[in-house]
């Protein structure tokens, strides 16, 4: 049992890194994809839609540093902190990443009929990036509670 419980630690200390990227893959695709139709639509200005899809990707440099804090000897005793906290870490950036790609292509979109809304239709893909910020610097705080 008691290597069950440390394998569960190592999941948890690799989770945010590992489910940040799948979501910023995702989130950067779904980006990706909207960027891609307004090019089709825009005669310039590409750059910019190639830079708003890759806004989900910053939930992936969250999770290396947060599975750099988590990094430590496993033991019977801070294994499951590391799992439950690099778990629920790695969710919410998971999730945060697709939700901000999913705000990102609509701006593209949006702004691609509109030019002059491209600044404030970012507003929405921002917030859900101050979600991703909330969870890394909490998982990076309660990380300094977990015993080496």
């Amino acid at each position: 049992m008691d290597t069950f419980i440390v394998a569960l630690g190592w999941v948890g200390m690799f989770a945010p890194l590992a489910l940040g990227a799948v979501g910023s893959a995702i989130g950067c695709a779904r980006a990706g994809m909207a960027a891609c139709g307004a090019l089709l639509d825009v005669e310039s200005g590409y750059g910019r839609y190639i830079g708003v899809a890759a806004m989900p990707s910053s939930q992936t440099i969250y999770g290396i540093v947060v599975t750099m804090a988590l990094r430590r000897e496993l033991t019977i005793d801070n294994a499951p902190g590391i799992f439950g906290l690099g778990i629920l870490t790695g969710l919410a950036l998971m999730i945060s990443a697709f939700s901000q790609g999913d705000a990102c292509a609509a701006a593209i979109n949006a702004s691609k009929n509109k030019l002059e809304i491209f600044g404030i239709s970012l507003a929405p893909a921002a917030l859900v990036e101050g979600f991703s910020v909330f969870a890394f610097v909490f998982a990076l705080v309660l990380s300094a509670g977990i015993p080496k």
